[in-house]
C-alpha cells in the first residue's frame, strides 16, 4: 500500500477469492472466439510471447469482455462511508456485503481521522467527539418511544415487565437507527467487494477523482497490489491513474471557482422543484403503457384483436397471471415476457440523507446522478431529518443542536485552510443528497418490491411510496399492479404472504392500497 497519511489505521484489504490465472484466462477466452475447440489457459501460458501479444492488442483495441470473467473478491477494512458512498458504489458493476449502521451499534473509535495537526485536529477530533456523544445519548433517549410505537403495534410482545426476546433485539436497533443521523460520514465499515477483473483496472485508471482521492487511491492501490501478487502479468496491462488535474469535476472548479452563493441558489431551486415529494416524477414516456402492451403482443406473436393492451400488461404485471413475481429469487430478467417492462422507463428527481442513499444507491440498475460532498459545505446545516425525532421533542433538539456546532466545526476548518477533502468527513449522514434517478419498469419494478415493504429504511420507503403513487397516477394501468413484496405474494396466491418470517411488521400491508401505507418506525 502507498504511504497512509491519515492518523487513523489504515485501510485494510485482503483478497478472499480470486480467479486462478485471470491474466492468461482473459487471452483464452479471447482466442476461442477464433478457433475451433475451446482454448485453456494452459495453452495460452505455454506460448509467452503470443499471450502478450493477444493482450496488448485486445486491451488497446477495447474488446475488455474477455477481462470480466476474472472475478476477485475482497474483504475490506477500515474504510469510511465517505469513500464506500462516494466510489464503491457509485458505479453498477459490483456486489458488496457491508456491515450495516442500522443494526451495529458504532464504537467511537471507528473514524477516519485525515492527515491534520495543531488547532486542525484539535476542532476536527471535538466534532466527531460531539457527534458520537450524540449518537449515544439519542440511541438511548429513543428507545422508549420506539417501545410504545412497537408494543402498538405487537401487543403480544410485552406481557407486565416481561418482553419478548425479539423486541429486545429489535427496539434498540430501531433507535440506533434514527440516532445514526448524527454520526459523520467518516465513520468506517468493513465488508466484502468483489468485482471483475475490468472494474478492478477501471478502479485503477480513475481512482484519483472527488471526493476522497487520496482514501480511494489508497484503497484502489492495495487491491490491485495484492491481485498482481497473485498474477504479477496483470501489470502488462495495468495503465497508471488519470491525475485529479486531468478529471472533468477538477477542471471545472478550476476554472469556476465555487461561488459561495451558487449552494444556496442551487438547493434552494431544487428544492422548490420538488413540489413537497421526497421523490418528484419529472420525467416519463408519454406511452409507456402502449409501448409495454405492444411488446407483450410481439414477443407471443399476436394480434392487438387477441390482446388488448390491459390484458397484455396484466399478463406481465398481475401476479395473479404471471406467478414469477411470487418467486423469492427475482426471475424478470430471465423470463421473455418479463423482459417487455424494459420499455417503459421514468425519471425521479430526489432528496435523500447521506444515510439513505447509501442504501437507495445499491439498486444498481435504477442509476442516479449523485453530487460531490465537496459542494455541501455550506454554511448552514442542510439535513434531512428522521420522522420519529418528531415524536420527541427534546431528542429533536438535540438533533439541531449537534447539526449547528457540527456545521460550525466545519466553517471553523474551512477557515483555517483545511482541504475540503478532509473537511467533508465530518458531514453527518443526515446531510441532504439531491439527485436525479433513472429506471426501466423492470429495475424499478423490483426495486419498489423491496423498498415498500415496512422493514425498509424509512426515506427510502416513503421516497418509493412517492414513485409508485405518481406512476400510478401517469400510467394507471401499470400502477395499478405495484405494491410490497407481501402484497405481490397475496396477489399470486403464495404463503406466506410476508417473506420476513419473525421480521414481519406487524402490519397486513398485503390488504392496504399505497395510499394508506403510512409508518413511524
Amino acid at each position: 500500500m502507498m504511504t497512509w497519511p491519515f492518523h487513523s489505521a489504515p485501510p485494510q484489504v485482503r483478497v478472499v477469492n480470486m480467479f486462478a490465472r485471470p491474466y492468461d484466462n482473459a487471452v483464452a477466452t479471447a482466442r476461442t472466439c477464433y478457433a475451433s475447440r475451446v482454448i485453456y489457459p494452459e495453452d495460452v501460458a505455454a506460448r509467452p510471447h503470443v499471450r502478450d501479444r493477444i493482450a496488448h492488442t485486445i486491451y488497446t483495441a477495447g474488446h475488455h469482455t474477455t477481462l470480466q470473467h476474472a472475478h476477485i473478491q475482497f474483504a475490506l477494512e477500515h474504510v469510511s462511508r465517505h469513500f464506500i458512498w462516494s466510489f464503491l458504489h457509485s458505479h453498477p458493476f459490483y456486489n458488496s456485503e457491508q456491515v450495516s449502521q442500522r443494526y451495529v451499534r458504532v464504537a467511537p473509535e471507528n473514524v477516519v481521522i485525515p492527515p491534520l495537526n495543531g488547532r486542525a485536529l484539535t476542532e476536527y477530533r471535538t466534532v466527531i467527539a460531539r457527534q458520537m456523544e450524540a449518537y449515544e445519548r439519542l440511541t438511548e433517549m429513543l428507545i422508549p418511544v420506539v417501545e410504545r410505537f412497537y408494543f402498538a403495534r405487537f401487543p403480544a410482545h410485552r406481557k407486565g415487565e416481561t418482553i419478548s426476546p425479539l423486541a429486545r433485539r429489535w427496539i434498540p436497533r430501531r433507535a440506533q437507527e434514527v440516532a445514526r443521523y448524527v454520526l459523520p460520514v467518516a465513520t468506517t465499515a468493513h465488508l466484502y467487494h468483489t468485482v471483475s477483473l475490468l472494474t478492478l483496472l477501471r478502479y485503477h485508471r480513475l481512482c484519483a477523482q472527488f471526493d476522497v482521492p487520496t482514501e480511494t487511491q489508497a484503497v484502489v492501490k492495495a487491491m490491485v497490489q495484492a491481485v498482481l501478487h497473485l498474477d504479477p502479468d496483470l501489470e502488462k496491462i495495468l495503465e497508471d491513474p488519470l491525475p485529479l488535474e486531468e478529471t472533468i469535476e477538477y477542471r471545472f472548479w478550476r476554472e469556476a471557482q465555487q461561488h459561495p452563493r451558487w449552494s444556496r441558489a442551487y438547493r434552494e431551486e431544487f428544492d422548490a422543484s420538488l413540489e413537497g415529494y421526497t421523490s418528484r416524477l419529472v420525467s416519463y414516456k408519454a406511452d409507456n403503457e402502449a409501448i409495454l402492451a405492444q411488446a407483450v403482443r410481439e414477443v407471443l406473436g399476436v394480434p392487438r384483436t387477441a390482446l388488448s393492451d390491459e390484458e397484455a400488461i396484466a399478463l406481465v404485471l398481475d401476479p395473479a397471471r404471471n406467478p414469477y413475481l411470487g418467486e423469492a429469487l427475482n426471475l424478470t430478467t430471465l423470463s421473455k415476457l418479463t423482459r417487455t417492462l424494459h420499455h417503459p422507463s421514468y425519471t425521479f428527481r430526489k432528496k435523500l440523507s447521506h444515510t439513505a442513499d447509501s442504501q437507495d444507491q445499491r439498486h444498481r440498475l435504477t442509476p442516479g446522478s449523485r453530487p460531490m460532498l465537496t459542494a455541501y459545505l455550506t454554511e448552514e446545516p442542510d439535513v434531512v431529518m428522521p420522522r420519529l425525532l418528531q415524536h420527541h421533542p427534546e431528542a429533536q433538539a438535540l438533533f439541531g443542536a449537534v447539526m449547528d456546532r457540527t456545521w460550525e466545526g466545519i466553517q471553523r476548518l474551512r477557515h483555517m485552510g483545511v482541504p475540503d477533502e478532509y473537511v467533508a468527513y465530518l458531514l453527518p449522514n443526515a446531510v441532504a443528497i439531491r439527485f436525479t434517478e433513472s429506471a426501466d419498469l423492470l429495475a424499478l419494478h423490483h426495486k419498489l418490491r423491496m423498498r415498500l415493504c415496512y422493514n425498509a429504511q424509512e426515506e427510502i420507503f416513503y421516497a418509493s411510496r412517492d414513485e409508485a403513487l405518481q406512476i400510478a397516477e401517469v400510467n394507471p394501468t401499470i400502477g395499478k399492479y405495484l405494491g410490497a413484496p407481501c402484497t405481490l405474494r397475496y396477489r399470486a396466491g403464495r404463503r406466506p404472504y410476508c417473506p420476513e418470517g419473525e421480521r414481519y411488521c406487524g402490519v397486513r400491508v398485503w390488504l392496504l392500497d399505497i395510499e394508506a401505507y403510512e409508518r413511524v418506525i
